[in-house]
């Protein structure tokens, strides 16, 4: 019976029965005992799922000129009948002034390499490099923004615990959806993106993450907070989710911190995101984060104890995203006419930069940075 109801919610969108937290078996099991695996060329395949899902490969940018960006593909599958692939541009400017650009297009003709290690359609192509080191991000889809980029690593990437999933269902050898995150949490960016203005130089820091979610968005999530900081030695990034009540709004947060050619810590259990102080936002009732405290925890291969913190105020807000007003089509097809789902995300990079304080086996080392976060509510 419970899985005739969540079929029926599948295919029409409707809210999902209380399961109950017993109903996710969330990949922090996983990371008690293997805190996360390092990412191989294999773990960078595409699963363009036949079924409901939504799978993203996300470029975040941290220019040395102070320009923040983000380039994207979203592959998504509904009920699986309709597939569509988007292909999205962000930049802020540093100003503060200028008006983000924001480009979204569709894809025609969506396509894979035989190893499904590359995407590509009309106009547009990431493609992996042979030794998966590096991915090449083309894009001539919009005329406001033509992407050129190269993202490479430099720490290893990786998932958490051993499969970096998480698996919804009452019945955990048959599961009904999953969630997936892996990570480059330390990069070099190279290359531009060309606007009506001209050329954005986007030589700097960069960090890069491949998502599946194997359902309905809104089914597997009810809000979010992400994180990407990078300093001059270090990155930290976080991704943290809670379920709705079906699933018994249990908390999943995965993120880890990495230096150069190497990951200092990464994992579940040790990780925090805190919203120290809030407002509501009158339009639609959420409370929008002002100030954060971020946490990370975990050991090094060799055993040392590592934590880390972010705190302070977010100041003035980059944007505010409705989503349902900004994304495809099909998006809407997939979370449309759901009583409560209300979609808005929140972006934040504070112009007073940010400290992070790293302790290795009780050893301080302080370093400013500059953070880029969502807080994103749904339903």
């Amino acid at each position: 019976m419970n899985w005739i109801k969540q079929q029926v919610a599948n295919v029409a969108g409707t809210q999902e029965p209380i399961y109950g937290p017993s109903a996710i078996q969330s990949v922090a099991a996983q990371a008690e005992k293997t805190q996360y695996t390092e990412l191989q060329k294999k773990d960078l395949k595409w699963a363009a799922m036949t079924s409901t899902c939504v799978e993203t490969q996300t470029f975040y940018l941290m220019a040395d000129s102070g320009h923040i960006g983000m380039a994207q593909v979203i592959y998504s599958n509904v009920a699986g009948i309709h597939t569509t692939c988007q292909f999205n541009t962000k930049v802020f400017y540093p100003d503060g002034k200028t008006p983000n650009l924001w480009s979204s297009d569709p894809l025609d003709s969506p396509d894979f390499d035989a190893d499904k290690l590359s995407f590509h359609a009309d106009g547009c192509a990431i493609t992996l490099s042979d030794d998966a080191t590096s991915y090449t991000v083309k894009s001539v889809t919009n005329e406001a923004s033509i992407v050129n980029l190269t993202i490479t690593r430099t720490a290893p990437g990786f998932h958490v615990g051993e499969d970096g999933k998480s698996y919804f269902g009452t019945d955990p050898s048959k599961p009904w959806g999953s969630m997936r995150h892996a990570f480059w949490p330390r990069c070099r960016a190279e290359g531009t993106i060309i606007t009506r203005d001209g050329p954005i130089d986007f030589k700097g820091k960069a960090f890069f993450t491949h998502a599946l979610q194997g359902m309905k968005p809104h089914h597997a999530a009810a809000k979010w907070n992400f994180v990407d900081f990078q300093s001059p030695t270090y990155s930290a990034i976080m991704m943290e989710y809670t379920t709705p009540p079906s699933y018994g709004s249990t908390i999943v947060n995965v993120g880890g911190i990495a230096i150069d050619g190497e990951i200092l810590c990464a994992g579940s259990a040790g990780n925090l995101v805190e919203h120290t102080k809030m407002k509501k936002d009158s339009a639609n009732d959420w409370t929008e984060p002002e100030a954060i405290r971020f946490v990370w925890g975990g050991t090094t291969k060799d055993g040392k104890k590592v934590s880390a913190k972010i705190e302070g105020s977010l100041g003035k807000r980059l944007d505010k995203v409705d989503v349902m007003e900004k994304v495809p089509g099909f998006i809407k097809t997939i979370v449309g006419g759901v009583a409560g789902t209300k979609p808005y995300i929140y972006q934040y990079s504070p112009q007073e930069k940010l400290s992070i304080t790293v302790s290795i086996d009780g050893i301080d080392k302080t370093e400013q940075g500059q953070l880029f976060t969502e807080a994103t509510f749904i339903s």
